[in-house]
């Protein structure tokens, strides 16, 4: 009996913990949506800036953001799975690979700003990229490769390994099986922990700050070696470096707005796709 009042206990304390967080997090919203919905118009959105970024429209960060976002899923979704498949189906038990596995997750935990300083040195100054769209997709990519490498792991080991052990008793090869067998039931979980990098690199500031932002550029980039705005940093010059911080104040809820709503519809977009991609392969 005492038992019993202490599982209740736990589970309404739990509970309570939950409603809170979400609680918190829909006054948030409801609060950017409130006053940032009056500020959202067609020249808002497809306009270019005015008076360094205090007025106008937004949509070179906009456009930035989408290019970044996008370089990085082209850079960080194949390396990040196929390490998982090697961690997973082809490298050997050891300290190696167990130093490899445990760097992957200190990685995870590191600061973003670490990795904007890794990106400036190695991308922006030692291989001669400059600050660019190149610098700034290659140092998100690796912030959130070691995301993409743990989950795509779990969910490569989560497939039973009867389905291995039969395919290759039928005489498949060792790619056929992963190919065929392995990666059909695990690319919905691969794609979970790619929806939660991909959320992360769309509203970092700090990685883009030092190798692609730029403070004021009122035209859109032409090549993946110019500098863009972005919707990050483009809020955080309007909420630190305007002198006048009441008469931006529509903008910053604006631009704030807009970036929930994009990373919402690409988390949105990743979602559906990874249920479809479910509710085909079911085991």
């Amino acid at each position: 009996m005492p038992g019993r009042k202490l599982e209740t206990s736990i589970h309404w304390v739990m509970r309570i913990v939950t409603y809170s967080m979400l609680a918190v997090i829909a006054y948030i919203i409801i609060d950017i949506a409130w006053h940032g919905l009056p500020t959202i118009s067609w020249e808002f959105l497809t306009g270019f800036p005015r008076r360094s970024g205090a007025e106008g429209g937004i949509l070179p960060a906009i456009a930035g953001t989408l290019l970044l976002v996008t370089g990085t899923i082209i850079v960080a979704l194949p390396l990040g799975m196929a390490s998982a498949i090697y961690l997973s189906e082809y490298a050997r038990s050891g300290r190696f690979t167990y130093f490899i596995r445990l760097a992957i997750i200190t990685l995870a935990g590191v600061p973003s700003i670490v990795f904007g300083l890794f990106g400036l040195g190695l991308f922006v100054l030692f291989l001669k990229m400059g600050a660019s769209i190149l610098a700034g997709s290659l140092t998100l990519a690796c912030m959130i490769l070691p995301t993409i490498i743990v989950s795509s792991e779990e969910a490569l080991k989560a497939v039973p390994q009867a389905l291995r052990e039969g395919s290759l008793a039928l005489g498949a090869t060792k790619w056929e099986t992963i190919r065929r067998n392995v990666l059909p039931y695990s690319v919905s979980g691969m794609l979970t922990g790619s929806i939660l990098g991909i959320g992360r690199a769309a509203g970092e500031t700090a990685p883009i700050l030092l190798t692609v932002a730029a403070f004021y550029l009122p035209k859109l980039p032409r090549s993946i070696f110019d500098q863009v705005m972005a919707l990050p940093y483009h809020l955080y010059v309007l909420a630190t470096q305007m002198p006048n911080a009441d008469e931006v104040r529509p903008m910053q809820y604006g631009t704030a707005l807009v970036l929930i709503a994009l990373v919402l519809g690409l988390n949105m977009f990743a979602i559906i796709f990874r249920n479809r991609v479910r509710k085909k392969y079911r085991w």
